[in-house]
């Protein structure tokens, strides 16, 4: 059981208020209009980044509705298990929610979270090691009923449910790539740095190049007296003080030698001092009041607040909230403002979107970006492995641009904080790898500039949450259900942004050699990562890179496969292509192709004889057989008009059962748009 049971919960919010009253902050935050000035990014004259700790996005809002979640219809299947089944050596579990009452203010279990065991449960892609590596507690989520001060933020501004974080691994890492780009991957400044070593480094942060281009920042913490201990940069051990050891500037040699006067002291190395009666946001509201505010801040709460496993996350709400009331404190800076809400890791939590990660080997994918600064070739301790992506975390974009409970599906992680920054201030940072800027956007896309805004909406007040002791407690560790079942999503959609993805693979065998080659291409404005498993071949899964106007292909040996072939390409928001067949029999081919809002497929016959084909659509529309002649070439328009432009199209032949083309995604064409109607559960 939690430590602040139902009765002693309502006891300390008051239970009029606990779950009906508005929040004061966010119901500002939703009311008040944008700046409007340029209808551009020129809009944002302050970014604010608030990293919290180790939460994976289906741990939060696996349940949320119109998000790729629980409910995702193209999950992924390897040698025909899903990703949902973790087995922990005698039988599967899947996601559960723990029997507990208030759960957001549990104390839940801190799991493993380090390069070794997190590469483990990945498993080079497999995906499947996750209750081993991590124990049980890994398959854990919490819902709408437990953290409903986030889902209201998720419903009221924009969530990401496309973030990853940067690193397979633990906090520090995560937040160098946030802070820094990378995790001196190079060799450099005294990287790469793999754990929570906290060694002292040297490479150059994102921060001093602001500095050198003038624009202003600062980091607002509580300095407690952690940062006055021998060396200046450690932290305190209360975790009602200090900022936990989260600001991982202090872990480079030029913040730690900085005295005051100088930027990287004033701006990076001093805060509010609870030790002292001041409160934690004091100085980020004074400064909102009086015009001072910077053009970027990062935000560093003290260990209880942070989220962290064993933190409850309610604890973490309040002080979001009180971020958010301080940065609302004055509407016309709340009006040039964006803030940026995330976690720097997953802890032990499982996700089951599997992240992009670079090929290691031609065995493995190719790229056609050098993916080198993404690869670590191991050491003693650490096994060789990709650095990330990492798996995926929440991110809300909280401003007066991304109002109106929208999902921004584009693939990111934390460099894209760093490239919305450089996309607004002009300031490049070029330890940013060429593979990351290939597959991770710059977080625009989450934004709406025009001149929009919707109504603000009732939101639950955060006021019990405030820990009502300044105790750590025990960990709750939930027990798994006898029988598992996958959960279900709630009911509905919700708007979408749109996105710059156009990808395509089209499939093509060679019969007399008995070699299926697949082409990847992700279109002229975005670039993209492609994943593909297989069914009925154990050396997968593969991993393919194509940059922003670029195409790659490889082949697969039927000898290696019993004979056929067995292929399934996943790609962003939730593009899929599958090809199977037999691998030594000429015969059809189909393609699909965006045509305006709709679909165009073209089927094609290499074999000798006629075949018919048969085309069923998973939304809902009319199914048709098509008869093609050998040699022949027969296209198809289906009309997307009933589902959003969302597409899940299965192509079968009467003559061979074997034989399956499924196509599925969305149609982007700069619009927005609503979520894959195909989540929608009950």
């Amino acid at each position: 059981m939690p430590e602040v049971n139902r009765r002693r919960f309502l006891q300390l919010a008051g239970a009029t208020t606990a779950f009906t009253a508005l929040s004061s902050s966010i119901q500002r935050a939703a009311a008040l209009p944008a700046n409007h000035r340029t209808g551009s990014i020129e809009d944002v004259e302050h970014i604010v980044v608030l990293m919290q700790e180790n939460r994976s996005f289906d741990h939060y809002f696996g349940t949320l509705n119109g998000v790729r979640g629980f409910g995702d219809p193209r999950s992924v299947t390897q040698n025909n298990k899903s990703v949902w089944k973790q087995s922990n050596g005698t039988k599967d579990i899947l996601p559960f929610h723990p029997d507990a009452d208030d759960l957001g203010l549990a104390f839940i279990q801190d799991l493993p979270h380090g390069w070794n065991d997190t590469h483990t449960a990945v498993d080079a892609g497999k995906y499947d090691k996750w209750v081993p590596a991590k124990g049980t507690t890994t398959m854990a989520y919490l819902n709408r009923d437990d953290i409903p001060f986030h889902y209201a933020l998720a419903d009221a501004f924009t969530i990401c449910d496309a973030y990853h974080c940067s690193f397979m691994g633990s906090t520090d890492p995560n937040r160098y790539y946030m802070w820094t780009g990378y995790t001196g991957n190079d060799g450099q400044g005294g990287g790469p740095v793999l754990g929570n070593d906290e060694a002292g480094y040297s490479w150059t942060t994102y921060p001093e190049r602001l500095e050198k281009a003038g624009v202003s920042w600062k980091i607002y913490q509580d300095v407690g007296d952690g940062l006055d201990a021998a060396g200046g940069w450690g932290w305190i051990q209360d975790a009602y003080r200090g900022n936990y050891g989260d600001n991982s500037l202090l872990y480079f040699k030029q913040y730690q030698n900085a005295q005051p006067g100088d930027p990287l002291y004033d701006k990076a190395r001093t805060g509010t001092d609870a030790t002292k009666g001041e409160g934690f946001f004091d100085q980020l509201k004074a400064d909102v009041k009086a015009g001072k505010l910077p053009q970027i801040s990062w935000v560093v709460a003290p260990e209880a607040f942070t989220e962290h496993p064993n933190w409850p996350a309610n604890y973490g709400a309040w002080y979001v909230s009180q971020v958010l009331d301080a940065l609302t404190a004055d509407p016309a800076v709340w009006a040039k403002t964006a803030v940026f809400i995330t976690y720097d890791e997953n802890d032990g939590f499982f996700d089951h979107l599997i992240p992009p990660f670079p090929p290691s080997s031609a065995a493995q994918g190719k790229s056609t970006v050098d993916p080198a600064l993404d690869l670590f070739a191991g050491n003693a301790s650490h096994p060789a492995g990709a650095y990330g992506l990492g798996q995926r975390v929440p991110m809300l974009v909280v401003s007066p641009w991304s109002k109106g409970g929208y999902v921004c599906s584009e693939t990111l992680d934390h460099t894209s904080i760093i490239r919305f920054m450089e996309a607004r201030f002009g300031v490049h940072e070029p330890n940013i790898s060429p593979w990351r800027r290939a597959v991770s956007g710059d977080l625009t896309a989450a934004f709406d500039f025009s001149r929009k805004d919707t109504k603000p909406v009732a939101l639950p007040s955060t006021d019990g949450y405030r820990p009502p002791d300044g105790n750590r407690h025990p960990d709750y560790v939930p027990t798994p259900p006898a029988n598992p079942a996958l959960p279900k999503q709630e009911r509905g959609s919700r708007p979408t942004r749109p996105l710059k993805y156009a990808p395509l693979v089209d499939g093509s065998l060679d019969a007399a050699a008995g070699k299926f080659t697949l082409a990847f291409a992700s279109g002229a404005q975005a670039g993209a990562a492609f994943l593909v498993t297989s069914n009925n071949r154990a050396d997968g899964p593969w991993s393919y890179t194509t940059e922003a106007g670029k195409s790659v292909s490889d082949t697969w040996n039927s000898v290696y496969s019993g004979g056929s072939y067995d292929l399934t390409v996943h790609g962003p928001n939730g593009f899929l292509r599958t090809f199977q067949g037999p691998g030594k029999v000429a015969g059809p081919e189909v393609t699909a192709r965006p045509h305006g809002d709709d679909i165009e497929l073209t089927f094609t016959n290499k074999g000798s004889g006629t075949v018919k084909l048969k085309v069923a659509d998973g939304y809902g529309g009319r199914g048709r057989t098509f008869t093609v002649r050998a040699g022949a070439t027969v296209t198809h328009i289906v009309h997307l008009n009933h589902s959003e432009r969302w597409y899940d199209l299965t192509v079968t032949s009467e003559a061979d059962a074997s034989f399956v083309r499924r196509f599925a995604g969305h149609v982007e064409n700069g619009e927005p748009g609503v979520s894959d109607p195909a989540i929608i559960t009950v």
